[in-house]
């Protein structure tokens, strides 16, 4: 048994892996550093090197643990859903939250911005391709889910043409600074589903 594999091991590499996946979200990948990470953690520079075999390794982590944790959310407030039918307006805000993430209610662009950082940046790191794809491939089910409970039809080409709306809509509202992207999304969705 190695050191990373006791109990206070697997507690410092998820302490790393937790606060890799903080900076993620505050400052997207460019924030996940060695020392950053440290200390943030509490931990010794060395840790990072200790427990991960790379930075790449290290960000990997922290890219699945955000991901997985925003996934766990959206399958328990799905658990929360009657089988139903909702109104238009209630199933919009459920995908939104799902793609923009339950920060981007308050209105403002940041948070959506780092989120889209993260996806538009992940294709410059090859090793994130596989977990992406993955990841994807859930939040594809979970959303159709979302619909299906809702009491709305939409097959799976559907589906991607309603994220590709938002990832468009999102994407040109920051580029024309737009203060409220989750607004623009919602307009476009009301647009298509209305």
């Amino acid at each position: 048994m190695t050191a990373a594999s006791t109990p206070k091991g697997e507690r410092r590499r998820q302490a790393l892996v937790v606060a890799a996946a903080e900076l993620l979200v505050e400052g997207g990948f460019e924030a996940v550093r060695h020392r950053a990470v440290a200390e943030r953690a509490g931990l010794p520079l060395a840790s990072t090197t200790y427990y991960f075999s790379s930075l790449d390794d290290l960000i990997g982590a922290a890219v699945e643990h955000e991901s997985r944790q925003e996934l766990a959310a959206g399958r328990a407030r799905l658990e929360e859903l009657a089988d139903q039918p909702r109104s238009t307006d209630a199933v919009i805000e459920l995908l939104l939250d799902m793609l923009l993430g339950r920060d981007s209610r308050d209105g403002g662009a940041e948070a959506v911005l780092l989120r889209y950082e993260r996806l538009v940046g992940s294709p410059r790191r090859p090793y994130l391709a596989p977990l992406m794809r993955e990841l994807g491939a859930e939040l594809h089910e979970l959303l159709a889910e979302i619909f299906a409970r809702s009491g709305v039809e939409v097959g799976r080409e559907r589906l991607l043409e309603l994220i590709a709306l938002v990832d468009g809509t999102v994407v040109n509202a920051l580029i024309e600074s737009d203060p409220d992207p989750r607004g623009a999304a919602r307009r476009m969705l009301r647009a298509q589903l209305g």
